[in-house]
């Protein structure tokens, strides 16, 4: 494969602009204040998935460590990253990175580009010492079901496998457990109708039995049953 995953520089904010773009057309892409933010505080944290060959920028994968306990289950994303800025970035007290963002030009979904910058975090994580990653799953799917089900039996059927959710479904492969479903997390996203998936991957080198939360009940899946 010709794409690799490094660290964000400033000459791919226009690769990065034209994928926020195609994933979110209804919403602003990132301004080049917020990426200039994003390196000055935690440039570490900061990942694109560069195409060798066509000397562009494929996908990219944006986190900040949070102090968990200065935030609800239901935070939405401008909470997370404060409007966007990163500036409540907390490394001497957190013990979580925040997944702000993970975007795949739509056409190189599908290449296991996004497995690649999931890998990067999870390095990142065990290398800082970290406990764990959370996110909020934006439920891509829910709005052709939402008639039918709400978001909470959506998220039930996808952890059985009776549904796929484009971003949830993935993320579920990649080890992350379901905490909580969230309301209005993201504006302005038709797809979700601004609901996500409270998502967690523990660090395997440091999580201990105590430190895995009690989740709601209706998010435990019991092998049994799929």
């Amino acid at each position: 494969m010709s794409v690799i995953v490094r660290n964000t520089i400033p000459e791919d904010f226009p690769g990065i602009r034209e994928i926020c773009l195609a994933v979110y057309p209804e919403s602003p892409p990132w301004r080049e204040d917020q990426i200039l933010s994003h390196l000055k505080i935690f440039p570490e944290g900061q990942f694109v998935a560069w195409d060798t060959r066509a000397k562009k920028v494929v996908g990219l994968a944006s986190s900040l460590i949070v102090f968990w306990d200065n935030y609800e289950m239901d935070s939405n994303w401008r909470d997370f990253t404060d409007i966007g800025m990163f500036t409540n970035h907390d490394p001497d007290h957190g013990r979580t990175l925040y997944g702000a963002d993970v975007m795949l030009h739509p056409d190189s979904q599908g290449k296991g580009i996004g497995k690649m910058l999931y890998i990067e975090r999870e390095k990142l994580t065990r290398r800082l010492n970290l406990l764990r990653i959370r996110a909020g799953a934006r439920l891509r799917g829910y709005s052709e079901y939402a008639k039918g089900l709400s978001p909470e039996n959506y998220v039930i059927k996808i952890l059985h496998g009776e549904l796929s959710d484009p971003t949830l479904s993935f993320q579920l492969k990649r080890g992350f457990q379901v905490l909580a479903v969230a309301a209005n997390y993201l504006r302005n996203d038709p797809e979700s109708l601004g609901y996500a998936a409270v998502i967690e991957w523990l660090n395997p080198d440091i999580a201990k039995p105590e430190d895995f939360q009690k989740r709601d009940p209706r998010f435990l899946i019991n092998p049994k049953s799929k």
